[in-house]
């Protein structure tokens, strides 16, 4: 009952709220620092600083997905009115899972939320998603966008942006922006290259590829000093602009960066929605995180899969649906129903989570639905212990993809042979856990390596975002 009303009121709040009435053209970025543990976490103002053009919807202005860790609000002061709300996840809110912020260490994160810039004094609140659905306040200050305090230096223009493609107006597209790292000066043609073929994947996997018209894809010529990127389990460290690293939380293959501020003031010279970052390296390794920016290693012969794969995540808040891969954070069984919209605990099968989409759910299928698990899982602890020992060891990057094609000749004929293969229906192992969650389909690019498309439910998924941002 409280999500049905906080989303009717959530309408109803939208379409009350005329653009022109609150806000200037402009973009305002809230920049902040995000600290503390496991179960502890404190907001502090950096600064206000106002970028460009405001490249978003000027018609949906609240968020009414109710996806994200966390939510940021702005409410006009003068009619205590909520004028915008954007929900999103970080890096602080995935750190606070793993064991080093259970172990009481605190750290500091630099994030930024990036809003219309209101034309009066206003309150800018973050909020942090109980599992049960609620929210906690945990920063709500009062703020002057005319405020000597603010900072309007100009944004530098020392970057070329080119565009990929361009279908119109940013305020009515999907903008992405593709930064590459590790890429230098003489590198531009390899970044050319690697921009256009990733991209060229993403809109050729639906419903990308059928939506193609409402996306403008834009790029950045961005230089560092080095070719490649830091691995700091191989003691490899590069100056390279965005300071992405492999073994990000401990985990070989996440690869993050830290450098938020840098990332938000060169990314301001282009209009964008969503970022994507390519690296030039040939290591496999890439990260995404909901409405923050994903990245991929652009030499690794994996690439298509995981720059497909990360914007799921970046862009739809889709969750990973594999549960046999090592991963650096505490997992524990939900006590609620998760807020992605790709998995569930399935607490109600007579209420499946994506029983809305009848035109996808198999008539008569079982919930949960048999799938053979276990001899999955028994190709797939072989694989992990062998993959662990190669990283352990050290090896090159050739003989770890030699190994991803062994799993892949391995688990295709068999997940193909199951039953419900193509099926939506409910099959457990999902969200990091063998047990007690379940995924729509055997098998999806947010499961596997093995199927470059998206499963039906989270075609529908993205499909909601897309016309979140466009309609």
């Amino acid at each position: 009952m409280y999500r049905i009303l906080l989303f009717i009121l959530s309408i109803g709040l939208s379409q009350n709220v005329i653009y022109n009435d609150f806000f200037t053209d402009n973009t305002l970025r809230f920049d902040y620092f995000h600290s503390g543990v496991a179960d502890t976490e404190r907001v502090s103002l950096d600064e206000l600083r106002l970028e460009n053009a405001w490249p978003g919807s000027k018609t949906n202005l609240i968020d009414k997905m109710e996806l994200g860790l966390y939510r940021v609000e702005v409410v006009d002061i003068e009619t205590n009115k909520l004028i915008y709300s954007y929900a999103f996840a970080s890096i602080f809110g995935e750190w606070q899972t793993t064991g080093e912020a259970a172990d009481g260490i605190w750290r500091t994160f630099h994030e930024s939320q990036r809003f219309p810039e209101p034309k009066q004094p206003f309150r800018l609140i973050l909020k942090k998603r109980n599992p049960d659905g609620s929210y906690n306040t945990i920063y709500d200050a009062e703020h002057d966008p005319t405020s000597r305090f603010v900072n309007r230096s100009p944004i530098a223009n020392s970057n070329k942006v080119r565009e990929i493609f361009n279908n119109g107006s940013p305020e009515n597209k999907v903008d992405i922006l593709i930064l590459g790292d590790g890429y230098r000066k003489e590198d531009v043609k390899q970044f050319k290259k690697d921009a256009k073929h990733l991209v060229g994947v993403l809109f050729d996997t639906e419903p990308f590829k059928s939506r193609k018209s409402d996306f403008n894809v834009w790029a950045m010529n961005v230089f560092s000093d080095e070719t490649g990127i830091s691995n700091p389990r191989q003691n490899v460290w590069k100056k390279s602009t965005f300071d992405l690293r492999f073994n990000s939380f401990d985990s070989d293959r996440y690869v993050l960066t830290f450098a938020n501020k840098n990332l938000r003031e060169i990314a301001a010279q282009a209009p964008y929605d969503a970022i994507m970052i390519i690296f030039n390296d040939p290591k496999y390794g890439g990260g995404g995180i909901y409405n923050l920016y994903s990245t991929v290693s652009s030499l690794s012969s994996q690439a298509d899969y995981v720059f497909v794969h990360e914007f799921g995540h970046s862009f739809a808040s889709l969750a990973d649906e594999y549960y046999t891969s090592n991963v650096a954070y505490v997992v524990k069984p939900p006590e609620f129903e998760p807020n992605d919209p790709n998995v569930t605990a399935l607490f109600d099968p007579d209420n499946l989570k994506w029983q809305h989409l009848e035109h996808l759910v198999a008539p008569g299928i079982p919930l949960p639905t048999p799938w053979n698990q276990a001899a999955y899982d028994s190709i797939a602890v072989v694989y992990q212990q062998k993959r662990r020992q190669m990283i352990a060891d050290g090896v090159g990057a050739n003989k770890m993809e030699t190994l991803f094609d062994e799993l892949k000749r391995s688990t295709i004929p068999m997940l193909k042979s199951q039953q419900y293969y193509g099926k939506v229906g409910a099959f457990e192992g999902g969200g990091y856990l063998a047990k007690g969650i379940y995924r729509p389909e055997v098998d999806c690019i947010m499961f596997s390596r093995n199927r470059g498309e998206f499963c039906k439910v989270c075609s529908e998924a993205i499909e909601k975002m897309i016309d979140w941002y466009v309609e």
